[in-house]
């Protein structure tokens, strides 16, 4: 039985940090360089609870540069358009290849951005939508259940410190007993 395949979320990195007040009130009082950094790192754990790849799309910012990917990990990559592409038609081209079956590793694509323009030109190669607005909640709802997730392992386990070890070692444990 084969692995079923992830979708594939595209997000419109300045376009996210624009829209999304609390990157945007980072990117005012520390820079773009942090505002990058914090939404790569509220992606992450997202990205994996909710079992998509994720690219991260940035403007190369007229910097004469080629473009490049940095893989943050298995699930999350970034990559910065060349220095005549725009984030837009990087997402664009990525739908396109979609839509003419040419891009076959992923199952769904689904675009995050504000831009009214992306939105149809992402829904017109077939591709799913998600709000900024939609994608803050999404996020934040994740968080939780991953919370709950967590206490919930936490209280199973019990407080004793045979509980926190691995499984070998509690053997090894028991056998000294």
């Amino acid at each position: 039985m084969s692995s079923p395949i992830a979708p594939l979320l595209l997000v419109d990195g300045y376009n996210i940090i624009g829209s999304w007040s609390p990157l945007k009130s980072t990117c005012d009082r520390h820079g773009l360089e942090q505002a990058r950094y914090e939404l790569v790192e509220t992606l992450i754990n997202y990205t994996v609870h909710k079992g998509y790849k994720t690219q991260v799309v940035f403007d190369s910012q007229y910097q004469k540069t080629p473009s490049s990917i940095e893989h943050h990990s298995t699930h999350l990559s970034i990559y910065f358009t060349a220095w005549t592409q725009t984030a837009d038609t990087y997402i664009e081209k990525v739908c396109a290849g979609f839509f003419r079956r040419q891009q076959t590793n992923y199952n769904r694509i689904i675009v995050a951005t504000s831009d009214r323009d992306q939105y149809l030109t992402a829904m017109g190669y077939g591709a799913e939508w998600m709000s900024v607005e939609v994608l803050a909640k999404d996020i934040e709802s994740s968080r939780s259940q991953v919370k709950r997730k967590q206490r919930s392992n936490k209280r199973s386990r019990g407080r004793l410190l045979f509980n926190c070890l691995d499984a070998q070692s509690q053997e090894k444990l028991a056998r000294w007993l």
